[in-house]
């Protein structure tokens, strides 16, 4: 008998679920589109129950994709869900949404960011959840809808509120309010949790007046976290109750499904922008480069670290090219235009269309185009805008080293833009080491059906995953006889420390 794994991929944009096989192969597939709310103010939202729905509807899709197949639902022996992080909702102990999830994306809370710092709880906020105080989190945008909303602080104060991430009200609403768990990579995104423990940490809380809020349980990503009728909840013919055994935050899943079983191994997911994780061990580093900290997975008997920065333009700035300066019309001609120049000439696009992210940190920062002359084309601008790329993550790498004070073992790269190979090659001859790169497209999805295996028996151990991920990965050799990229790099690096 086959088995198979149900995966549920929530993104902010839509989610998808996919059923795995034994082999981590895809067998059926499900995709279905969410709305988010996007206001003027830079408020970002979404319908708590439409998130709900949105998910099943996903699920529908991908087991009638799978019976339509011939394929039998009870061959599928467990599910993981993996989810967008940061974004989190409140509801009552019935299930009813008591406000609008707010989106990982939301800037509501920049005010009382500034305020917390001003007050000096930086430090103290970075040393027990090994981030920074920024809206990105969740915990910030809690402190503004309890300012803004009397009845709804009320509740909090009768413990009548219940508080967590997706991941966290999916289960909720799938087990009629039965099990109300987390796992510690969620929960590491909240600014109220504090990773050394792998617990609520109660001085936050009652430093910021929340020791009554109703919080998950925090667990391993890999666990028990009960079952699911899938059956009655859908209407479906046939019984389909199986147990959820990952919860996990879809960067981490990414990192998990690509493979960064050991210290010193990191992907990349190379989008819009770009998200750097590297896996630091059994030890909860803290940087003192511009990373942040947090839990990079977990099972029953292990927590792995991580290592994150986050590049604000990658993807991007094509799109910018394409759009404002109209220098072509798709973006997969830009390959050919690189390489139809033998190097970039000294030209030097500084993507600070947002500012520069990690590790500069440099908010303020605006975009440049630098080093032109009469004899730039239109092929240096779209070269000087792909190196940005590979630099950028070179600049990311090199503070995770020296935070680890450890090197580089191997990297993974996901997204649209690993499509273009010129990025790829340069980015692997910029590291000096071969890029991983899976065949696999939908890599979160992956890493929860991998975690979920563990737990529900599908696979015995993390060295079957790794013998697994290897036999599906395609490698990005480097060129050490290329100079170029490491030339280039050289002259990146003083442009950026001219702002």
């Amino acid at each position: 008998m086959k088995k198979y794994i149900l995966a549920i991929d929530q993104g902010t944009s839509s989610t998808k679920t996919i059923l795995f096989d034994e082999l981590g192969q895809a067998a059926a597939k499900g995709s279905v589109d969410l709305k988010t709310n996007y206001f003027d103010n830079g408020f970002v939202e979404q319908n708590p129950e439409d998130i709900f729905q949105n998910v099943l509807d996903s699920v529908t899709e991908c087991v009638n994709d799978f019976t339509q197949k011939g394929l039998a639902v009870s061959d599928i022996v467990s599910c993981g869900i993996s989810n967008q992080r940061e974004t989190f909702v409140l509801w009552d102990k019935d299930g009813k949404a008591l406000a609008p999830a707010v989106v990982w994306a939301c800037k509501r809370s920049i005010s009382i960011c500034t305020d917390l710092i001003q007050k000096g709880q930086n430090d103290f906020i970075k040393l027990k959840t090994g981030l920074l105080l920024d809206p990105y989190f969740s915990g910030t945008k809690l402190l503004w809808l309890l300012e803004n909303d009397a009845e709804l602080k009320e509740k909090v104060t009768k413990s009548e509120v219940y508080f967590g991430t997706i991941d966290c009200w999916l289960l909720y609403k799938l087990t009629n309010g039965t099990h109300f768990k987390t796992d510690y990579t969620n929960a590491s995104r909240t600014l109220l949790f504090n990773i050394h423990t792998l617990q609520w940490d109660a001085e936050i809380l009652e430093t910021w007046g929340l020791s009554n809020l109703n919080l998950p349980q925090p667990c391993p990503s890999s666990h028990d976290f009960g079952m699911v009728d899938f059956g009655q909840i859908l209407n479906h013919k046939t019984p389909l109750s199986i147990p959820i055994t990952s919860l996990i935050g879809d960067s981490h899943a990414a990192t998990f499904g690509e493979g960064c079983f050991e210290k010193g191994t990191a992907k990349v997911t190379l989008g819009t922008g770009s998200s750097i994780m590297m896996n630091i061990g059994d030890k909860a580093v803290l940087s003192n480069s511009g990373m942040l900290t947090t839990i990079c997975w977990s099972t029953e008997n292990r927590v792995d670290y991580a290592l994150e920065g986050a590049i604000v333009s990658c993807g991007s700035t094509i799109e910018w090219l394409k759009n404002e300066l109209q220098l072509f019309s798709s973006p997969a001609e830009t390959e050919a235009m690189a390489k139809a120049i033998p190097d970039n000439a000294g030209v030097y696009l500084i993507p600070a269309f947002s500012g520069l992210g990690a590790p500069h940190w440099q908010m303020s920062r605006k975009a440049s185009i630098e080093g032109m002359t009469f004899g730039t084309t239109k092929n240096h601008i779209v070269r000087a805008a792909l190196e940005s790329i590979p630099y950028q993550i070179k600049d990311v790498v090199e503070a995770m080293a020296k935070d680890m004070q450890a090197t580089l073992k191997s990297i993974s790269v996901n997204g649209g833009m690993t499509q273009n190979k010129f990025v790829i090659h340069f980015l692997a001859d910029l590291l000096g080491i071969p890029l991983n790169k899976q065949r696999n497209p939908d890599v979160s999805a992956l890493g929860a059906a991998y975690l979920s295996g563990l737990k529900s028996g599908v696979y015995s151990s993390i060295e079957q995953l790794s013998a697994i991920n290897k036999s599906q990965t395609e490698q990005v050799l480097a060129d050490s006889d290329n100079e170029l990229p490491r030339n280039g790099y050289l002259g990146w690096k003083g442009k950026i420390a001219r702002f």
